[in-house]
């Protein structure tokens, strides 16, 4: 189309509105119609005319026309441009994470404030030049080479888990020397069944003469058990001298030692 045509198209084509398809096509459309008009050698007013009609037809806004007019007056091209995210220098190196490693190793973690004294200290007084970038970390930054991969890679240590030691009863096997008291418990299951919940029989024999009382629980709870062993106890016809159970049994418990501490039984 002529100049004329296009300023006849624009004039009868206001109720309509175009758009590109892609990004792709519409910059390189916008490029072909500037090359094809001759737009940098235009009057003034006919670019103003190629302007509005290349904004019809793209639906651009008059910013983003004039961005991209601009970007084929330098270049003679209308080109998209791939993004290009913005990395930060990398300040701190794998070699400054593994040396702050071997530092919080030799010190035992201290705490920020403290090794980056540390840090500095190595560099400004002992001149060890491995310490010049780490000498200007900040406490914060610190915390953050601490949660790197390299740095955990190279500071974790696993500790194998320790036993529980039971301090409720003393361990050690009841020594009756012939007098009746002396009395062992134990429980056993009775055993479920038809998914129901079997009872607990709890077994208490007096070691001597073989006295034999049992009771019987729901459920191995504190709440269950004291009353029952409280009534167990009771029952015999002797003074009750000791209370043995196994090592690890659920009567090993800061409530069960109270109750025969209470009653000023000997609890192994």
């Amino acid at each position: 189309m002529s100049i004329d045509e296009l300023r006849a198209f624009l004039r009868s084509s206001q109720a309509l509105v175009f758009s590109g398809r892609s990004r792709t096509q519409t910059y390189a459309w916008i490029e072909r119609t500037l090359r094809q008009y001759e737009f940098l050698h235009r009057p003034r007013a006919e670019k103003g005319l190629l302007r509005q009609y290349v904004q019809k037809l793209t639906g651009l806004s008059a910013a983003q026309l004039t961005r991209l007019i601009a970007q084929f007056r330098e270049t003679r091209q209308v080109r998209t441009h791939p993004y290009q995210r913005h990395c930060f220098a990398r300040k701190f190196t794998r070699a400054d994470q593994l040396l702050l490693a071997q530092v919080d190793q030799a010190h035992g973690q201290l705490s920020g404030p403290a090794t980056v004294a540390i840090l500095r200290r190595e560099y400004q007084i002992f001149s060890r030049s491995a310490f010049a970038r780490l000498s200007t970390i900040s406490v914060s930054h610190l915390y953050n080479l601490r949660q790197s991969k390299v740095y955990r890679m190279h500071t974790t240590h696993v500790t194998q888990t320790k036993s529980a030691t039971v301090q409720y009863a003393q361990r050690r096997r009841p020594d009756p020397q012939g007098r009746p008291g002396y009395l062992r418990v134990d429980t056993v299951h009775q055993g479920d069944r038809d998914r129901v919940k079997g009872v607990y029989h709890i077994n208490t024999i007096d070691a001597v003469t073989q006295w034999e009382i049992v009771g019987c629980v729901g459920q191995i709870s504190e709440r269950a058990l004291v009353p029952v062993l409280q009534d167990l106890l009771e029952q015999y016809p002797f003074v009750i001298r000791g209370f043995h159970t196994d090592n690890g049994s659920e009567f090993i418990n800061q409530v069960v030692a109270h109750l025969l501490n209470k009653l000023l039984i000997e609890f192994t």
